[in-house]
């Protein structure tokens, strides 16, 4: 490792933990990744396994530490409680809580919670990578956050208006290996290419039909017995069909104008994401999700004032 480490950031969500050490312009100067999320920790203890992942980063004793996601959660290692929408995406990051007994400096990210009887939401992660997202500080802004439960978020002016989950990745691996699909799709799915026409033509169905995807579901069993759809190929008709519900029903409720949405991914998720919003005619505005946020949990420390000065750390 090379160049002084001014603070470590943590990614903990459920079941991986990603860990940096940030110089002062949130470049990282070692990483660490681990399937030590909040389930692990749980049994072997937050602060010992975030210890041995600083130890094998070469983090000084002293070094503060950062951390976004479900380690903040009710099950966690200290509730970072939710900031309820609208809120700045500045004061949310204030809102980081100090975590007891440790000698080092170590603040949680609180999550988001939008509290409407109609739309009752949560996040826990995704705000970070929001305030890292560089977003501009005036005007209205919406983004996209692809995952296990992809978030659409509304931003004006600095602040987030309110925001809506498509569990798109949970509906993915549900269907592959416990519905009738698990037979379509084999055992272990291969990963899907977004240059895919299987994945195409489906995720353009999906975009025709305003997001209804229920009634097409089948179809892929079908196809597998009626006209020998490779499991690979059923794959990929299923990605394309619940990306492409997805982008249909976001569009529907947020009715984004032309401007371009803010899409907060990496690796091949991302690319998907890109093709299909390419299908559906809707610009986009790219942004590495991994970039995001460790500059997101780099500006949480800053806003709690855990790096004062370049070199020197509180």
């Amino acid at each position: 490792m090379s160049g002084t480490p001014a603070v470590a950031a943590v990614d903990w969500g459920t079941t991986r933990l990603r860990a940096w050490l940030l110089d002062h312009a949130g470049e990282p100067l070692g990483e660490r990744r681990g399937d030590d999320g909040l389930i692990t920790a749980r049994e072997k203890g937050f602060a010992d396994v975030l210890e041995r992942h600083l130890a094998a980063l070469g983090a000084p004793s002293t070094l503060p530490v950062v951390i976004c996601g479900m380690a903040g959660s009710r099950q966690g290692w200290v509730e970072a409680s939710y900031v309820d929408t609208p809120a700045p995406i500045t004061a949310i990051l204030k809102g980081a809580v100090r975590v007891a007994g440790p000698s080092r400096d170590i603040r949680i990210v609180p999550g988001l919670a939008q509290r409407t009887a109609a739309l009752p939401d949560v996040m826990r992660g995704e705000e970070t990578q929001l305030a890292g997202a560089g977003l501009p500080a005036a005007g209205k802004h919406l983004v996209c956050m692809p995952g296990t439960h992809s978030k659409w978020v509304e931003v004006e002016d600095g602040a987030v208006a309110g925001f809506g989950t498509w569990p798109t990745g949970e509906l993915y691996s549900v269907l592959a290996s416990h519905s009738i699909l698990r037979h379509s799709l084999g055992e272990n799915p291969v990963p899907v290419a977004a240059d895919s026409q299987f994945f195409r033509d489906w995720c353009v169905s999906a975009l025709n039909e305003g997001g209804d995807v229920t009634s097409k579901l089948f179809a892929i069993r079908a196809a597998g017995l009626l006209h020998d759809l490779q499991q690979g190929d059923a794959a990929a008709c299923l990605s394309g069909l619940l990306i492409g519900g997805e982008i249909a029903s976001a569009r529907r409720r947020y009715r984004h104008a032309n401007a371009p949405v803010v899409l907060i991914a990496s690796g091949s998720l991302g690319r998907l994401y890109a093709a299909a919003f390419g299908l559906a005619g809707i610009p986009v505005n790219e942004v590495d999700a991994d970039r995001a946020v460790r500059s997101g949990l780099l500006e949480a420390a800053r806003q709690n004032q855990m790096i004062v000065a370049e070199g020197k750390a509180s």
